[in-house]
């Protein structure tokens, strides 16, 4: 859990180092100042730690309806902390001016305007999180009218689902641009690599709230199993919908994060390679933009594929034991519990195979066969749309997950008019439900590692495809 968070982690620091190595800190060889983006992920550890005694020492929580909101403090603590010890980093670790690498030339560039690339990407991680909260919590209109769409049936369910993950995508990406303007035009390439590390310093508090519904959800089965009291169950349900919400927001930090490190690889990369710029005019370029637009697709594709007939599989093995097995239903007999867990196992590994070789091959090929010119190309195409798809599909996931939950909890007057469980509108919310979990949880994170992998396997063999790439266009 969270490996595209720590990915997104790992490579936004090797981005920053590679650009910065090539900057008069590297080619000086100013320690202090070339580990600027260590010591930004050293403070982030830090900050989390101060901010984690909020919730457990200074402001305890006493009722079940102060549990969200105490999660959400979490975040906007952090990220305040952050921003001081960011500034106290910027101004001690760095010198007051230097130059940093910028397509063949070098760009003078002062400690404050790299403080500001941190903290630009620190805040708009945390109205990507806020934003994102707003489209997948059941305390919003935007579920609430998913939820009332159940009522005429799955199909307006899944509309507006769907119309709902579409919309999502306008603000964050609004976020994305302004936070990459703006640090770009401070500090080239190293300052959107920064601005990466600032949207993942508060790594730390995000993975403790993105993984507090999924615990939360697991206690809560393991005391229906164990046939504990109804109100121990219903702490665990407080609990699990309160990390329902914030799991999502870790989704979009993930996303965010993404896009940076992806275009501040690419900027590595273009540096690697030697390339001055990247004209999408050019036939080569634009080829692999187009190609690279799609691959996300592809590989959406393919991962969705891979559920359904994991899910296909696993449905008839269920069926054969109901039939084949006398007892279970009465519950006198245990079902055959392993062989549904190797068909998940099985399942986890085989399909996995062919989505993965399209991520490894397809820097190779491109690289190999059309060279740095076409690779490039397909590099920013997979960014601009695998960012958006991933933004859609997590949303979209997550809102219908709520909608069903917000009908199941019948906590408002307007929720026990869908339900309760087992009712028509609440059928077509698990209809929307079951749709929306591989999109939510397969296609929508792994998209973040499908831009970003490509971007760290370019960025590796870029003096190789810039010297011995190409072989097409040299026939030609």
């Amino acid at each position: 859990m969270g490996s595209d968070l720590f990915g997104s982690y790992a490579e936004s620091s090797c981005a920053a180092l590679v650009v910065a190595s090539i900057s008069s800190f590297g080619i000086n060889h100013e320690f202090t100042p070339m580990l600027y983006p260590l010591l930004v992920s050293s403070v982030g550890i830090i900050a989390c730690l101060i901010t984690t005694l909020f919730a457990t020492d200074f402001f305890k929580i006493k009722a079940v309806d102060e549990i969200e909101p105490a999660l959400k403090k979490q975040l906007i603590i952090s990220t305040a902390v952050m921003t001081v010890g960011i500034a106290l980093v910027s101004w001690l670790g760095l010198p007051y001016t230097f130059t940093i690498f910028n397509f063949g030339a070098q760009k003078t560039v002062y400690n404050w305007q790299l403080f500001l690339c941190v903290a630009v990407g620190l805040w708009a991680g945390l109205v990507i999180g806020f934003v994102t909260e707003y489209y997948t919590s059941n305390a919003y209109s935007p579920v609430q009218d998913v939820a009332d769409s159940c009522r005429t049936g799955a199909a307006t369910n899944v509309i507006f689902g769907l119309a709902l993950g579409y919309k999502s995508v306008i603000i964050p990406i609004f976020a994305i641009a302004f936070s990459i303007f703006l640090s770009f035009s401070l500090a080239a390439m190293y300052g959107v690599a920064v601005a990466a590390l600032g949207m993942l310093s508060t790594i730390a508090t995000g993975l403790a709230i993105d993984a507090y519904g999924p615990i939360s959800d697991n206690a809560g089965g393991i005391a229906e199993m164990a046939g504990m009291s109804h109100r121990i169950r219903e702490r665990t349900d407080a609990l699990d919908a309160a990390g329902n919400t914030t799991a999502a927001i870790g989704k979009g930090f993930a996303i965010g994060s993404a896009a940076l490190v992806s275009l501040a690889l690419f900027g590595a990369f273009v540096s690697r390679a030697e390339i001055s710029t990247v004209d999408v005019l050019t036939p080569k370029v634009f080829i692999g933009l187009i190609v690279g637009a799609m691959l996300p697709y592809w590989f959406s594709a393919m991962t969705m594929k891979s559920v359904g007939s994991a899910a296909l599989k696993m449905v008839e093995e269920v069926r054969r034991q109901f039939n084949t097995i006398p007892g279970i239903m009465e519950g006198t007999t245990k079902p055959d519990y392993a062989t549904c867990v190797k068909i998940s196992t099985d399942a986890s590994i085989k399909e996995m195979i062919p989505p993965g070789a399209l991520v490894m091959l397809t820097p190779l090929i491109v690289g190999i066969l059309f060279g740095v010119e076409t690779l490039s190309g397909v590099l920013a195409g997979a960014l601009v749309s695998g960012v958006q798809i991933a933004i859609s599909a997590s949303n979209t996931g997550g809102a219908w997950d709520n909608a069903k939950k917000y009908i199941e909890a019948g906590a408002s007057e307007h929720a026990r008019t869908l339900g309760p469980k087992g009712s028509d509108p609440h059928k077509a919310a698990v209809i929307g439900d079951t749709i929306g979990d591989p999109l939510k949880d397969t296609s929508g994170p792994s998209l973040n590692i499908l831009i970003k992998l490509m971007a760290v396997e370019s960025l590796v063999f870029a003096p190789f495809f810039a010297t011995h790439g190409g072989i097409l266009f040299k026939w030609l």
